[in-house]
């Protein structure tokens, strides 16, 4: 079972991964490289962070469920409903 620490740092490595491809398409779009690579390249990074947000989404709703804490999975509906 993963711990909490473990979620984080699993979530952290993520996000840097993110980040990275990000810096990437900047330099990309300086170097004006061919716009097909740009825009795969963005729906990598879009894809990568989608993902992401999905597993903190689910490991949250897991714990007010777990918890009963009917006020934060309603807070976090409506953090989803404004997406």
């Amino acid at each position: 079972m993963e711990t909490t620490a473990d979620s984080m740092k699993d979530v952290i490595l993520r996000l840097k991964r993110v980040a990275g491809q990000i810096e990437g398409l900047t330099r990309m779009i300086e170097r004006e490289e061919e716009c097909s690579q740009i825009i795969t390249q963005f729906q990598a990074a879009k894809a990568a962070l989608d993902n992401t947000f999905s597993l903190v989404l689910q490991r949250n709703l897991m714990q007010c469920l777990k918890s009963d804490d009917s006020k934060s999975v309603e807070k976090i509906l409506k953090l989803i409903s404004k997406r």
